[in-house]
């Protein structure tokens, strides 16, 4: 079972700085291609951040500059560090994973698996 789990959020102050991670227990994220998703209250979920296969990375223009995604170099941690927090990037935070096998692109397609997600409050 591919069940990703997040940790790491909280309540901070505007400004500060938060780091979420994720894991999926008895996975390594060699053959999946990795994201961070966030939903806000009354709004769709939306696409944070991902990170293929070979390393390289995307990033919501709303958090480009503050936000980077990135995985150890085991690939089994995936990790969010967040920084210059606004009160709208309040939200719930979810991991996903997506199967990349190879020759496999990760477009606009949806991740295959879900975590349950990690609060993450901004106050001003």
């Amino acid at each position: 079972q591919v069940q990703p789990v997040e940790s790491g959020g909280g309540s901070v102050q505007a400004g500060e700085s938060l780091r979420l991670s994720c894991t999926v227990p008895g996975y390594s994220f060699s053959t999946y291609c990795m994201g961070w998703f966030r939903q806000a209250p009354g709004k769709e979920r939306e696409e944070v951040a991902r990170i293929y296969k070979d390393g390289t990375t995307s990033h919501a223009d709303t958090v480009k500059g503050r936000f980077y995604i990135s995985t150890d170099n085991a690939k089994r941690n995936l990790y969010l560090q967040m920084n210059s927090l606004k009160p709208e990037d309040t939200a719930m935070y979810y991991c996903a994973a997506k199967y990349c096998p190879r020759d496999f692109r990760w477009n606009t397609e949806a991740p295959d698996y879900w975590g349950h997600g990690t609060q993450v409050t901004v106050s001003s």
